[in-house]
């Protein structure tokens, strides 16, 4: 079996996510994607990151329809602050069985040079990076483990998002159907911006 492992802190997940996290499922040959929801970086002051657990939930409610999407919290019990090649090693140990393999922007690949232990990283674990527009692409991907991927993207960060609800305007059609009707419920966001002007 092999996984690809999405990392992101999913604040909150989007339509632009899942786009790209379906595409790698049905365009490589990855068996399934895991949407690891990267936890607080204790280290830095994040006024915009919603609860841990409140953007696993919502991740849970954008995956459960789909059987090879799978929502992931393995960052919330490791010692922070989180560095990937960690994550991975840990996994690697954990499930023997199973090959990992990474999944990321054209953005990250031009600066994978600056991450823990990158070397090892490119040596280990292929890499699926789907292109940005704005970003050309380094010499590391003309590493063989680096395998580039033409997926479709829209131009939505979940700060976009934010931003929309703290100026109380509609996220449908932006978010999955699922996390729109939690979020319209639960008011997680509105209550994050009332404690940051508190």
């Amino acid at each position: 079996m092999k996984i690809g492992l999405y990392f992101g802190s999913f604040n909150p997940i989007h339509i632009g996510h899942m786009i790209i996290a379906n595409y790698m499922v049905e365009h490589t040959d990855l068996t399934k994607l895991w949407l690891v929801v990267t936890p607080h970086n204790p280290h830095k002051e994040k006024k915009t990151l919603a609860n841990n657990y409140d953007r696993l939930h919502l991740v849970n409610l954008a995956v459960e329809d789909n059987p090879k999407l799978v929502s992931s919290s393995i960052e919330f019990n490791l010692p922070q602050p989180s560095y990937t090649i960690d994550t991975l090693t840990y996994l690697s140990e954990k499930y023997p069985d199973i090959e990992f393999a990474l999944i990321m922007g054209g953005d990250n690949l031009a600066t994978l040079h600056k991450w823990k232990n990158y070397e090892v990283m490119i040596e280990q674990y292929p890499i699926y990076v789907y292109k940005r527009p704005s970003y050309e692409l380094p010499e590391l991907a003309d590493h063989p483990n680096i395998h580039i991927c033409e997926a479709p993207l829209l131009s939505i960060s979940s700060s976009y998002i934010r931003n929309l609800i703290k100026e109380k305007k509609s996220i449908k059609y932006l978010v999955p159907d699922k996390v729109y009707a939690y979020l319209t419920e639960n008011p997680i966001y509105q209550r994050l911006f009332k404690r940051q002007e508190g």
